[in-house]
C-alpha cells in the first residue's frame, strides 16, 4: 500500500494513469476520474483476476425505476472506501488480485429482446480469459443472464442469494422480469437447488423450487455466523455464484432501491455473513437494484460498494486456499 504522503501528481487519476494492477494508492475521494475502487479501467484483461463491469439496465423492474444509474453511483461511492485495504479482513484484496474495472456492458434498450443475450456475451468475453467477475447493477434480472455464461463456464453452480425476494415467480419462457430470473436459471439448470441458498427473505413466495431459505426473522433470532455457517454446510464446496440484492438490507440503511421491504438486515449483519463465508468455491458475484434517485446521502451506493468490495475479499480468500 502507498500512503497519501507519498502520492505525487502522477497519482491522480487512478483510473487511466494506475500502472499496476496490483495495490492500493490514495487518492482524494471528491477528486479523479471515476473507476471502481480506483482500478485501472482497460478492456485489456490479460493478467487480471477479477474484472468489474457494470450492467446499467432496469427494463425488468416491476416497481420503482432507476437502477440503471446503479453501477455509476456504485463507482462514486466506491471512492471513499478506496484509500485504505477493507477493514476488518486482514490482508487487502488488491496485494492478493490484480482487479480491473472493464466499464459497463453495451446493449440497445431499444431493443429489450436483445438485452439478456448480450449481458451473457459481454459476460462469456470476461471469463473466456480464465477472468472473474464482479458484476455491479442495474436490477437483479441481470443475474440470469450472468448465471448462464458462467454455468456454460463452470458447470451448473451453487447459488448464493441474499435478497427480500425469491425471485422464483413462476413465469414464461424469454419473459424478462427481475422478480422471476432464478425460476428461469432453475428450469434451466444453471443452478443446483438443492445445494443453494436464500438468505434474507422477507416476502411470500408459494413455490421455492427446492432452493434452501433462510429468512429473514431467523436471521435476526440467530447470529450472522451461524447463519454463514448454515450457508456453508448447503453449499459444500461446490463451485457456487453468490448474488447480492442490496434490499436484502433494510430501508433504513438502503432506501436507494427499486422495491424496499421493511425488516431487512443491517450492513453490520450483512457483512459479517459474507465474511463467514471464507473459503467458498467462489466463481462469481454480483451486486444489483442501487436505485439512485430515493437513495439519502449515498449510503445505499456506499452500502454495495463496501458489500462489493466484501466480496472481493472472499474471492481472493477463497483462491489463496485453492492455490495452496
Amino acid at each position: 500500500m502507498t500512503d497519501s504522503t507519498s502520492v505525487t501528481p502522477t497519482d491522480s487519476d487512478l483510473a487511466f494513469t494506475r500502472k499496476e494492477a496490483h495495490g492500493t494508492i490514495a487518492e482524494p475521494a471528491y477528486a479523479g476520474a471515476l473507476s471502481f475502487m480506483r482500478r485501472r479501467y482497460t478492456r485489456d484483461l490479460a493478467g487480471a483476476d477479477v474484472a468489474v463491469m457494470g450492467v446499467p439496465f432496469d427494463l425488468a423492474v416491476s416497481g420503482r425505476s432507476g437502477a440503471r444509474l446503479g453501477p455509476r453511483a456504485v463507482r462514486a461511492a466506491s471512492s471513499h472506501i478506496a484509500w485504505s485495504a477493507p477493514w476488518p479482513w486482514a490482508f487487502d484484496p488488491f496485494e492478493r488480485l490484480a482487479v480491473v474495472d472493464t466499464g459497463d456492458c453495451f446493449f440497445d434498450p431499444g431493443y429489450p429482446a436483445q438485452v439478456p443475450e448480450a449481458i451473457a456475451q459481454a459476460a462469456r468475453d470476461v471469463l473466456a480469459s480464465d477472468t472473474a467477475l464482479l458484476t455491479l447493477g442495474g436490477d437483479h434480472f441481470i443475474t440470469w443472464p450472468l448465471l448462464k455464461a458462467h454455468a456454460e463456464k463452470h458447470g451448473p453452480l451453487s447459488l448464493i442469494q441474499i435478497d427480500a425476494h425469491s425471485d422464483t415467480w413462476e413465469d414464461e419462457p424469454g419473459r424478462i422480469d427481475h422478480g422471476t430470473m432464478i425460476w428461469h436459471a432453475v428450469r434451466e439448470g444453471l443452478i443446483v437447488p438443492e445445494t443453494s441458498v436464500q438468505v434474507g427473505i422477507r416476502t411470500h413466495n408459494p413455490d421455492p423450487l427446492g432452493v434452501h431459505v433462510i429468512d429473514a426473522r431467523e436471521v435476526h433470532l440467530s447470529d450472522p455466523r451461524s447463519v454463514a455457517g448454515r450457508v456453508r454446510d448447503i453449499v459444500g464446496d461446490r463451485p457456487c455464484y453468490l448474488t447480492f440484492d442490496i434490499d436484502a438490507l433494510d430501508p433504513s440503511m438502503a432506501p436507494g432501491t427499486g422495491t424496499p421491504v421493511v425488516g431487512g438486515l443491517s450492513t453490520f449483519q450483512a457483512q459479517e455473513i459474507l465474511r463467514g463465508l471464507e473459503g467458498i468455491a467462489l466463481r462469481g458475484m454480483d451486486v444489483v437494484e442501487v436505485t439512485p434517485a430515493y437513495d439519502v446521502s449515498e449510503i445505499t451506493a456506499l452500502a454495495a460498494a463496501t458489500l462489493a468490495c466484501d466480496l472481493l475479499c472472499l474471492y481472493a480468500a477463497g483462491r489463496e486456499l485453492r492455490s495452496g
